[in-house]
């Protein structure tokens, strides 16, 4: 039998600190490795957003989940953890006080300890969230001390949910394991700032269409590591396995899986539905998410007929509040507004309804849910828990976010948003290849490809695309200039690299190649059918023009090492320019009008 640990400390309705109820050795044990666990979603949450954001800013995006981790850790010790579960004399129903920087060597060592570690895990997830709506167009070091600061935003409701004195927790308000402490207090936070940032430059242009993932191996790798994160996150809430804490933890882990299941069946069906026999990845992940969302207030008070409910409802939320948003043209890259938002708002008013009296830790404080004979008490307080919290949450993130806004700023540049934040913010090398350049006339006098094309060759963009992928993979024909010399680019740290512009072609477009993989493969088609079009046209244009060959190009080369544009030298021509291989050469589109010209 497990021995136990400081029951000394423990408060007369049986919070310590957070950790309901006694202690054992056993308890510690899964305290912390149920934090271990958690600690991992981190590489979960960035490997759904990088899935989701262009190409040009996925590193930025994953150093926020580190920034989320690093800053936000260190002020959470400082004082957020105070804030939360301090036990000083000072204490109220408002927020803790006590135990700043925390620190301890006596007996209470372990359960201090353990306590930190795990409810750290958890103010690092409610930051993360935030991240997510503001991808793509937020200045790092403003991020940075946002990070900083949002420990405040997660920490007070958590003392009014889960303190031993917190006025909410004495009214009898239940969130097993965070649907509005964490996941709607972040998403309110999220929402706040997707509003003050403003959508994306082009979002919303007339006519564009931007793609819901870039990239669905990441996207679905990133769904399957916050899937079993979310185990441990709702399992470990039982706060040990000792007494009747361990059949809990059972029944948490079998309802968040039921739930799950129920919302991806939701999310698969809605997709087959509304897109006419497709499915759609995106609405996949999301309905898993949101029901993963929805039934952590309740996962071991409710049964598993009712967790079906709870998840198919949650799934249900988030797709309709993603479109909903995007109606409203509000830019949330990642929706983590509709995943943790609505769905975890349900989740609170779920439990008012669905819930019944634990016998075994006493949860509840022996009440139960409206349609479990419970009347409306419960509801009802589960409602001033949502309103409290968005109130909260909301309030203060605005306050920060424009006491940063008028200090530092919050929002990159135009020029910065149009290079990506890789290259801006961490100096990581893009190449910039002009395509009208390149398809149009590569045998300009001008033009550096001068010395690899043959002059006698027609001046057909089908047969210019294999300059196109001669030039990419050739450092030799790229031009780096001064920044003073690039007409209005001005990136913080170094020149990006270029082709001169040909004043006669009017608009230009470009391709970007970054690292091994190219960015903008589906203006390779446009540029391609816009050309051809106009040769049709043109007296001057060669046959060749009117009568494409069926191959683009008599040899395979590759662009970059590794690129998935190596092969677009073998598809047939007729199917580039009518778009019926686009999903060959099209991922990560990024409309003309956010791109520099």
């Amino acid at each position: 039998m497990a021995s136990k640990v400081n029951s000394s400390t423990a408060t007369p309705d049986g919070v310590d600190n957070g950790i309901k109820g006694p202690v054992t050795w056993d308890d510690a044990t899964w305290i912390l490795t149920s934090a271990f666990i958690i600690f991992t979603m981190q590489s979960g949450f960035g490997m759904v957003e990088s899935g989701v954001v262009a190409s040009r800013n996925t590193v930025n995006i994953m150093v926020k989940n580190v920034v989320d981790v690093v800053f936000g850790g260190i002020t959470y010790w400082m004082f957020g953890y105070a804030l939360s579960f301090g036990q000083g004399p000072y204490s109220n129903p408002f927020c803790g006080v006590g135990d700043f920087f925390v620190d301890t060597d006596g007996e209470d060592m372990g359960l201090v300890y353990a306590t930190f570690v795990f409810q750290l895990s958890f103010a690092t997830t409610a930051t993360t969230i935030v991240s997510g709506a503001m991808a793509e167009r937020t200045n790092l070091t403003a991020y940075i001390v946002f990070s900083l600061l949002n420990t405040i935003v997660y920490c007070i409701p958590a003392h009014w949910v889960w303190g031993s004195n917190g006025f909410l927790a004495q009214l009898g308000a239940v969130d097993f394991a965070g649907s509005g402490v964490v996941h709607l207090v972040g998403a309110c936070s999220g929402l706040v700032a997707t509003l003050m940032l403003k959508p994306r430059t082009g979002r919303y242009a007339p006519g564009q269409q931007w793609p819901s993932l870039v990239n669905p191996v990441n996207a679905i790798m990133g769904t399957f590591m916050l899937w079993w994160g979310w185990l441990a996150f709702n399992c470990g809430s039982t706060f040990g396995i000792s007494g009747g804490k361990w059949m809990l933890a059972s029944k948490a882990a079998f309802t968040t899986l039921i739930a799950s299941m129920a919302g991806g069946i939701t999310g698969t069906l809605v997709s087959y539905l509304s897109k006419r026999g497709k499915y759609d990845v995106g609405y996949l992940i999301n309905s898993i998410l949101g029901s993963l969302v929805a039934i952590t207030a309740s996962c071991p008070l409710v049964r598993s007929y009712e967790a079906v409910i709870i998840g198919m409802v949650g799934a249900l939320c988030t797709l309709g509040c993603c479109r909903l948003m995007d109606r409203l043209q509000i830019d949330d890259p990642v929706c983590a507004v509709a995943i943790h938002g609505a769905s975890g708002l349900w989740g609170l008013l779920a439990v008012g309804l669905f819930v019944e009296d634990d016998n075994l830790e006493d949860l509840t404080k022996n009440r139960n849910g409206l349609l479990k004979g419970g009347g409306f008490y419960l509801l009802g307080i589960q409602v001033l828990t949502i309103v409290c919290e968005v109130s909260w949450s909301m309030l203060t993130t605005f306050l920060m976010l424009l006491l940063i806004d008028n200090t530092l700023g919050l929002r990159v540049s135009l020029e910065e948003e149009r290079l990506g934040a890789d290259f801006c913010e961490h100096g990581l090398r893009i190449t910039t290849l002009r395509l009208s350049q390149l398809l149009n006339n590569p045998s300009a006098s001008h033009n550096p490809l001068n010395s690899r094309t043959n002059p006698s060759a027609s001046h057909s963009p089908l047969n210019s695309r294999s300059n196109l992928l001669e030039a990419s993979s050739s450092e030799e024909v790229l031009d780096d200039r001064p920044r003073k010399e690039r007409n209005g680019f001005r990136p913080r740290s170094r020149s990006v690299s270029w082709f001169d512009s040909n004043p006669s072609l009017g608009s230009v477009q470009e391709i970007n190649i970054y690292g091994d993989h190219v960015r903008e493969r589906t203006l390779v088609k446009t540029a391609i059918k816009q050309n051809v079009k106009g040769s049709k046209k043109s007296p001057s244009t060669s046959s060749a023009a009117t009568s494409p060959p069926s191959k683009l190009g008599n040899t395979k080369r590759r662009a970059v090492k590794g690129s998935r544009l190596e092969n677009v030298a073998n598809i047939p021509a007729q199917e580039i320019q009518d778009g019926s291989r686009n999903d060959r050469i099209s991922d990560d589109l990024i409309p003309p009008s956010v791109l520099p010209l």
